[in-house]
């Protein structure tokens, strides 16, 4: 069966972002002129998706209402011959069928997809996160779609993290140990979540994207609650692997991190600078800046006493 809907839970508390997101939803959190969600809502799209489930909580009215129509907005562009701006305000209230569920309490990743279970229903589901933007052709989504065409597997989408970095991600353990999701589909046989990096089977980290089929709603059901006393989704993945039904791919494309401050504020500078419109401006901004910061340092190193001082 062809992939037709999409889940995107977007019901975190978003609190490495406080207070900005006291009263405004991470997700609404804009890139460029964009919101976040809304370059995943239309990488789905892309992907041939017109039905999309937001799993949502309180405090998220605001996503509700951004991919709703708001005719006084549009009436006064309309008036003033906005017409590009119109149509900038009016394009996201037509992209999907866009539904809503909420999930009661934070019980984790795994929880909020098991919300999804009534709507899905038996059929094979895309699954986007909303801390990763990806810009490519084909898109990220459409690429495991395609790998879950040939196989019939869930499809985890994974890229290459540092040893390092393993502890905040979900990653992969498959072979043989020459296997390369960068070449192909891999088959995976476990999981793990957030490993120490000298327990980490690999440094194939999951981003954020996936194919799964119905069974890991089953899965689910079965998974006790795990770090932080919540239901991750990686510990049911796990159940899948084990029966020989989950294969990861390396992603193509760029890649935008928008999970916390840091990676978000690089995500907005990169995606500037790849904007043909904006880009030569930023790209000018950017490096006077740097050239300003030399200047400044170089200076602070021939004042008396610095070399004492570092």
């Amino acid at each position: 069966m062809g992939i037709r809907k999409a889940v995107i839970p977007v019901a975190g508390l978003g609190t490495r972002f406080l207070p900005a997101t006291k009263s405004l939803p991470k997700e609404m959190l804009p890139l460029l002129n964009k919101p976040a969600i809304q370059y995943i809502v239309e990488e789905a799209v892309s992907a041939g998706i017109d039905d999309v489930l937001l799993i949502t909580g309180r405090l998220k009215r605001a996503i509700e209402d951004h991919f709703d129509r708001i005719h006084l907005v549009e009436k006064h562009l309309e008036m003033s011959g906005k017409t590009e701006l119109l149509r900038i305000v009016v394009e996201p209230a037509g992209l999907a069928n866009l539904h809503y569920i909420r999930q009661p309490e934070p019980r984790g990743l795994g929880h909020a997809v098991l919300q999804a279970r009534w709507h899905v229903g038996k059929e094979p589901f895309a699954l986007l996160l909303g801390d990763d933007v990806y810009q490519g052709d084909p898109a990220a989504i459409s690429q495991l779609i395609a790998v879950h065409e040939e196989t019939g597997m869930s499809v985890v989408g994974v890229l290459p993290v540092s040893m390092a970095e393993t502890g905040r991600y979900g990653i992969a353990d498959f072979g043989p140990e020459d296997a390369n999701p960068a070449k192909g589909p891999v088959l995976a046989r476990d999981f793990v979540e957030k490993p120490d990096p000298e327990e980490a089977p690999s440094n194939w980290a999951i981003m954020g994207r996936y194919v799964l089929t119905p069974d890991i709603f089953e899965a689910l059901e079965e998974t006790p609650k795990g770090r932080g006393g919540e239901i991750q989704l990686t510990d049911a993945l796990r159940t899948l692997a084990r029966r020989g039904r989950v294969c990861v791919v390396a992603l193509q494309g760029e890649r935008y991190d928008v999970g916390d401050p840091v990676s978000f504020v690089k995500s907005t500078i990169a995606m500037a600078l790849r904007d043909p419109a904006i880009g030569p401006e930023i790209r000018d901004f950017v490096t006077a800046l740097l050239a300003e910061g030399v200047r400044q340092a170089a200076a602070a190193a021939e004042e008396p006493g610095a070399e004492k001082r570092a």
